[in-house]
């Protein structure tokens, strides 16, 4: 059995490691491929590329969709071990 909240806990950690990571390597692109990975990010609800507030809201909103997420897994994967019984 997986323990929601813990798991949830560390799919956020996992996906604002992820973000830190995808916002430093868009900073090191150039050109069609910079242009393309800024555009990706700004398919987040409100994310502005270049402006630290809208970045902090991006990690903010990736944080409650990890959370949801995981919390949604670890109770699906909970219920599969109980119908299995």
């Amino acid at each position: 059995m997986l323990v929601k909240v813990k798991y949830a806990g560390l799919c956020v950690l996992g996906m604002e490691i992820f973000y830190i990571l995808c916002i430093g390597y868009g900073l090191l692109l150039a050109g069609k491929a910079q242009e393309l990975h800024h555009a990706l990010f700004e398919l987040i609800p409100g994310m502005v590329w270049g402006n630290p507030a809208s970045m902090v809201w991006g990690a903010f909103y990736l944080a409650i969709v990890a959370w949801v997420s995981g919390w949604y897994i670890a109770w699906m994967h909970n219920v599969s071990l109980n119908i299995a019984k």
